[in-house]
């Protein structure tokens, strides 16, 4: 793991939740009983499926650029086997609000994803601070 499925897979989960972004639209203005939907704007399903979608955007983002960040400073940086696999981890953070939502799943998937995530990034921030010199890797 050197930061290529971070890429990867952070775009094939941006475009997954780009797409339910569509069905919330459905539900939003075309979907019978769409009114009830509109109504429960700050609660219950409405709101987890808008909290999994612009997380699932969120961490998919925070993938594509740890993986180009861990590709480009490969040399330089420690530990990127493990942030790699951590920001992975991270996509089940939206992924088990939606499995919440639709399977009634315990939100444990939820908990481990934010700490994952939260973990790599900070990690990464760290490896970056200790990191001795850039210059020669940037252009």
């Amino acid at each position: 793991m050197n930061g290529k499925y971070n890429i990867a897979i952070g775009f094939l989960t941006m475009g997954l939740f780009m797409a339910y972004g569509f069905l919330l639209i459905y539900l939003r203005d075309f979907a019978p009983g769409k009114e009830e939907w509109i109504n429960s704007y700050s609660f219950g399903k409405h709101f987890e499926s808008r909290l999994a979608h612009v997380h699932g955007n969120l961490f998919a983002f925070l993938n594509i650029v740890i993986g180009y960040l861990l590709l480009h400073f490969h040399t330089k940086l420690k530990n990127i086997k493990a942030i790699s696999w951590l920001a992975l981890i991270g996509l089940l953070m939206p992924v088990g609000i939606l499995a919440e939502i639709y399977l009634k799943a315990p939100p444990i998937f939820v908990l481990i994803g934010a700490i994952s995530m939260t973990i790599s990034v900070m990690w990464l921030g760290i490896a970056f601070l200790k990191m001795k010199q850039i210059n020669d890797y940037t252009n």
